[in-house]
């Protein structure tokens, strides 16, 4: 799946997951194909040179988990990228390095289940937006 997002090639993500699996990450779940693909299509569109660099794969004797990866998402912010709340933030151009975690859970040579975790605030930060001051 790695592969297939760092070559952009949705239709090839999209194979790599079973047609009702489960995508969890900081911004919401997509359910099926349709929305898993939509959810890497959006962030293709927001980050066109987005690359993932896996960094570390831990052994999993759980049947619950099949796969945990430490990786690095890289990118250049070039197109809208959908906020919390629904707003989206026009393209920065900023460069974006941002630590992540997933989980996969695979059964037949597909994923069932996907669990991502990147922390938003460096995400968000790295993209030029900062939390608003405190009230007092």
């Amino acid at each position: 799946m790695i592969d297939a997002l760092n070559d952009h090639d949705l239709e090839a993500v999209k194979r790599c997951f079973a047609r009702d699996a489960v995508y969890v990450g900081p911004v919401g779940t997509a359910e099926g194909h349709e929305q898993i693909g939509w959810y890497f299509e959006h962030l293709l569109q927001a980050f066109p040179d987005l690359r993932l660099t896996p960094w570390c794969k831990v052994p999993v004797c759980d049947p619950a988990v099949s796969a945990v990866s430490e990786y690095v998402m890289t990118g250049t912010h070039l197109g809208p990228f959908l906020l919390p709340g629904g707003s989206a933030l026009e393209a920065t151009g900023n460069r974006i390095a941002v630590r992540a975690a997933g989980l996969c859970t695979i059964e037949n040579g597909l994923i069932i289940s996907d669990r991502d975790y990147y922390d938003q605030l460096e995400l968000l930060s790295q993209l030029g937006l900062c939390l608003p001051e405190p009230v007092a």
